[in-house]
């Protein structure tokens, strides 16, 4: 139950650092400081619940995208979180599709270096398939 709790916060944190890297970079994309909070779990919540559903998609129907589910899946999330957020804007369809490449970039190095260097539990009970260093 902590290694969930722990992988849950991690994937939250990864995808605040997405989020904050393309608000960051991208001239348009705007986060509401007051809403960031509630855009940040809506993405997660997203990326949760499409995730299954793009690799699904992905292996019966489209099996070309196998590879790429984890952009797709961003890409999507990004697009539903603004439908659904007052407070998130992208800002056109050039920094939709640099936004995607972003956040899916930062989450992944996120994603890497957090258990390494704040969820050290998580690199212990990752088990003997992963060298950490």
């Amino acid at each position: 139950m902590i290694r969930l709790l722990l992988q849950t916060a991690a994937t939250i944190i990864a995808n605040a650092v997405g989020l904050l890297v393309a608000a960051m970079l991208l001239t348009g994309f705007n986060i509401d400081p007051l809403a960031f909070v509630v855009v940040l779990l809506v993405f997660s919540g997203v990326l949760i619940l499409t995730g299954p559903l793009m690799t699904k998609i992905a292996i019966t129907s489209v099996p070309q995208i196998r590879g790429s589910v984890a952009l797709v899946t961003v890409f999507v999330g990004l697009k539903v979180t603004e439908w659904l957020m007052g407070g998130f804007d992208m800002g056109g369809l050039s920094n939709w599709l640099a936004a995607t490449l972003l956040v899916w970039l930062g989450s992944l190095i996120a994603q890497i270096l957090i258990p390494i260097y704040v969820f050290k539990q998580l690199r212990n009970n990752a088990g003997p398939n992963i060298n950490v260093g």
